[in-house]
């Protein structure tokens, strides 16, 4: 190598020395790449918050705003949050029967700060539900129902996640069988996950796949068996008949299951989410909600509509695409997390 040629590759290496040493100053003396430059991790509350942030902007946002227009009588101020709460999805029965136990509590006040806590206090109590049950049998048995394009197999994913974690055997029955996507879909997710699976051929019966998997829960000794099922109607078989017959392979081979019956619904469909909760309600014994998609829409009052209407418990809500973005529901931190802590933040 030549005089020259060297004299390139000392500049070329200085340079980058230099370089590099403005980069780190410029970046607070860390490097980008260093862990403490990493953000810091949201706790869940605030997950949480972020999560339901379109519909806290349409409800808090707007009952702030009709709150805030200056001394007005009671009717007044009850019209516009009639308008509110119907538009975020609440529902007009809904709507009307939160209005009337907030008139009958005013007693005439139309103190903005005082008709605040009592709405507030009304949806509490309206949204207070029992959480979803613990496993209390082996293997314990949860069918999961919805229609298609809910979130209902990545649902299954998510809850196959949670009971892992939780130090719970899993079992996923892949019986949807009309869609190979569903399937393949379930594969990933007892992989990533560490749960077994079960599952035939695309096309094959659903009870079929059913009953294999329960008698392979019962010989593996499982804790949590979760099966998926259709959602949408085949077009020899309608939706509801096929629930209906694995319903009963299910408590053929497992008396007293399925222990649960969870309705997946999509947050962002709005009342169609209390239609499908109607439909399902009469074909299956649903004993609760995941709802899912919250994150994407400002119509989160469904969730008030399905506990008012058709008294439905919501177990479950999705907030993000993450596995841990499905979330046990939480009552009290969801109407903190939509209408502001009772301190007003």
């Amino acid at each position: 190598m030549d005089t020259g040629t060297l004299l390139v590759a000392a500049g070329v290496a200085v340079l980058a020395v230099v370089l590099a040493v403005i980069l780190v100053r410029h970046r607070g003396g860390r490097l980008a790449s260093s862990p403490e430059a990493a953000p810091p991790a949201l706790g869940g509350a605030e997950r949480l918050r972020r999560g339901l942030l379109a519909t806290r902007e349409r409800l808090l946002g707007q009952i702030d705003a009709v709150l805030g227009r200056g001394p007005r009588p009671l009717e007044a101020i009850l019209a516009d949050l009639e308008e509110v709460l119907i538009a975020a999805d609440v529902g007009v029965p809904t709507t009307a029967a939160l209005l009337e136990h907030v008139r009958a509590a005013a007693a005439g006040s139309a103190d903005p700060a005082v008709i605040r806590d009592l709405l507030r206090c009304e949806i509490a109590a309206l949204v207070e539900t029992a959480p979803a049950p613990l496993p209390s049998a082996t293997p314990w048995v949860t069918l999961v129902v919805g229609v298609n394009g809910v979130g209902k197999t990545t649902t299954i994913g998510k809850l196959a996640t949670h009971h892992t974690q939780e130090g719970r055997k899993v079992l996923i029955v892949a019986a949807d069988t009309f869609r190979a996507a569903a399937i393949e879909q379930l594969t990933v997710w007892a992989e990533r996950s560490g749960a077994d699976l079960v599952r035939h051929a695309a096309g094959a019966d659903p009870s079929a796949v059913v009953y294999d998997g329960i008698r392979a829960a019962v010989a593996r000794g499982i804790d949590v068996v979760l099966v998926d099922t259709a959602g949408r109607l085949h077009t020899r078989s309608p939706l509801m008949d096929e629930l209906k017959k694995i319903r009963r392979v299910i408590a053929r081979e497992l008396p007293g299951a399925p222990h649960e019956t969870l309705l997946v619904l999509d947050a962002t469909t709005g009342q169609n989410a209390l239609n499908q909760a109607r439909t399902f309600g009469e074909a299956v014994e649903v004993t609760g909600v995941a709802l899912t998609k919250l994150d994407g829409t400002a119509r989160g009052g469904i969730l008030l509509a399905l506990r008012h209407e058709l008294g439905l418990p919501v177990h479950w809500i999705g907030v993000g695409e993450a596995p841990d973005d499905l979330r046990p529901f939480d009552p009290a931190a969801f109407v903190a997390a939509v209408l502001g802590s009772a301190d007003g933040r």
